[in-house]
């Protein structure tokens, strides 16, 4: 395969990254809950992408919980120099794998210890806060008591950068006045373009914008259409999606998971895919609507 290293680099925080990484959710059971259905094809998945060149790992202890970064562990630990793991509070699970709110000074201390027991660090690169006030997507409130919260424990040397998750850009606004923000991650994709404003202006100032689920939320229509650009530059839909996504601004990171060593080699060779003018123009129209 060849190199990912076309895709590019950016900064995340004080590290320089490849743009293109790997997210660990769908390690997990269905659902993102329990344990894998193959342990060993999901150690065998974390090893080869490390292999491929990927030095960003986007993950949680609250995917399992604690499954994903248990496996990461067994599969990498000791870590390279280079390799960036990235994870997220804010959230736990109850016992039917519901996702809850936990933003609480205290919730925010044990998920950042969880997080270093299971990953065996001791400090932890990047804690991206998810907002949990709607646990579908961004909504409006008030961040600064978590927020601050997790720059106190940044300040005691457990966690070395910090990021946002599931945020609106008011909220990006009011969280880059407590701390320094070393990335946003939403959801953003072809179809679903509320962040376009929002990247460019972190763009200016250097900051990632991370996005996830690079194929959610699109109607039949706009898969059929993605399909069909697919189809005439002889690829996947995903890997056009992730292509698009790293042509349209410099400061995106992408983390497309997967628990397959085949997809994982397609996703990983869409740094390779650069999309003409005029199949950017036909993906571009996909989601004008949403903008």
């Amino acid at each position: 395969m060849k190199s990912i290293a076309t895709a590019g680099t950016f900064a995340l925080g004080d590290r320089q990254v490849t743009r293109l990484g790997y997210g660990a959710m769908q390690l997990a059971g269905p659902g993102v809950f329990g344990p894998p259905r193959d342990r060993d094809a999901a150690l065998a998945v974390l090893r080869e992408a490390v292999e491929s060149g990927v030095d960003h790992i986007d993950t949680s202890d609250f995917y399992g919980p604690h499954v994903t970064n248990q496996l990461i562990r067994e599969a990498l630990h000791p870590y390279r120099d280079d390799l960036v793991i990235v994870t997220k509070i804010g959230a736990v699970r109850d016992e039917q794998g519901g996702w809850l709110p936990a933003m609480s000074a205290a919730d925010l201390a044990a998920a950042v210890h969880d997080n270093l027991r299971n990953l065996r660090l001791d400090a932890l690169d990047v804690v991206n806060l998810r907002i949990m006030f709607d646990t579908h997507g961004p909504a409006e409130g008030d961040i600064e008591a978590p927020l601050s919260a997790l720059a106190e424990l940044q300040s005691r040397g457990l966690v070395r950068r910090i990021g946002l998750s599931n945020v609106t850009p008011a909220q990006v606004a009011q969280g880059r006045k407590i701390c320094d923000i070393a990335c946003v991650q939403n959801q953003y994709n072809l179809a679903s373009r509320a962040d376009d404003a929002l990247i460019d202006a972190l763009a200016e100032d250097g900051v990632a914008y991370v996005p996830f689920f690079p194929l959610g939320g699109f109607s039949p229509l706009q898969s059929a259409e993605l399909n069909e650009v697919a189809h005439r530059l002889q690829a996947t839909p995903m890997q056009v999606a992730l292509a698009w996504l790293l042509q349209r601004s410099p400061n995106i990171l992408l983390i497309p998971g997967t628990s397959s060593a085949v997809h994982l080699r397609e996703n990983l060779a869409a740094a390779q895919l650069v999309l003409p003018g005029d199949a950017v123009e036909a993906l571009d129209r996909i989601g004008a609507a949403t903008v």
